[in-house]
């Protein structure tokens, strides 16, 4: 019987402010319910603009509490009424002076299942992101939802196919990986790295970055938001370049059987030699 899950990711741009950011997001996912989307991932920090350009405290108070904070709370009533998964990419503050990278999950019925924190973080010109995020503790946490198991890796994350292994090997079938990444410094990897992993780990990966240049700093943000199945298959067309996109795409998650039962990547693992790999 064939197993089909419209799933969907929405890139934008920043719109100036952070309220009419979480409104056009909540008018996402009420476009991506309509479309008839089971399942839906916003782009990295979701609510502002990428303010790791720079380095500037003023940009702590977009962190709030997950799932305590405002945020979660209106998107858990938007999911409930939607019947739609939501992974929610945010700033977490943990406590004062204790903030993270982090992606909120939330069911179909508005019900909390959990998040992931960023574990890798970058600090190279343009991103300077460990001046805002602690290294995230959360290991590699797969969700159990409506649709089925996801994982979230963030962004940066993605040059690391330590992580991409360990959410195969708890059971993903979708990982969601939101970013906000410039032409400039990863575009020859955006369309290399992800199938890799798809192919790699046998699961579906939807990639999402977001469009556009901000005012607080000069990277071009490239859209070309996809998802890519676990034969490194583009599923349908990729996201456009410049343009806020909501790229909607059924996936046949069949395709996880079969390309495991013909590569017996898990099987054939040889982790007792791996040792050496994880020497500080």
């Amino acid at each position: 019987m064939t197993k089909v899950i419209r799933a969907a990711v929405f890139q934008t741009a920043w719109t100036g402010d952070k309220e009419t950011m979480i409104q056009a997001h909540e008018q996402a996912a009420r476009d991506a319910a309509a479309q008839g989307a089971q399942i839906l991932c916003f782009q990295e920090l979701f609510y502002g603009p990428y303010f790791c350009q720079i380095q500037d405290k003023e940009f702590y108070a977009y962190a709030e509490k997950i799932p305590e904070g405002p945020i979660v709370q209106r998107f858990q009533t938007l999911a409930a009424e939607l019947g739609l998964v939501l992974v929610l990419p945010m700033y977490e503050e943990e406590q004062p002076g204790v903030l993270y990278n982090t992606a909120a999950v939330i069911d179909a019925d508005g019900t909390y299942l959990g998040k992931y924190r960023k574990t890798h973080i970058p600090q190279v010109p343009g991103f300077w992101e460990k001046f805002y995020f602690r290294p995230g503790n959360s290991g590699w946490p797969v969700f159990d939802t409506a649709v089925g198991r996801i994982g979230v890796y963030i962004c940066y994350d993605r040059h690391f196919p330590e992580g991409w292994r360990a959410l195969g090997l708890a059971g993903a079938e979708i990982v969601f990986n939101p970013s906000a990444t410039s032409r400039g410094l990863s575009a020859y990897l955006w369309q290399l790295e992800q199938p890799a992993a798809a192919v790699a780990n046998e699961y579906f990966i939807a990639a999402i970055n977001r469009v556009g240049q901000e005012e607080h700093g000069d990277n071009d943000f490239y859209g070309t938001s996809y998802f890519v199945d676990p034969e490194a298959q583009f599923v349908g067309e990729i996201a456009s370049d410049k343009q806020p996109e909501l790229v909607v795409r059924d996936l046949d998650m069949n395709k996880l059987r079969t390309v495991r039962d013909r590569w017996q990547f898990y099987r054939d693992r040889a982790p007792g030699t791996y040792g050496p790999l994880t020497a500080p």
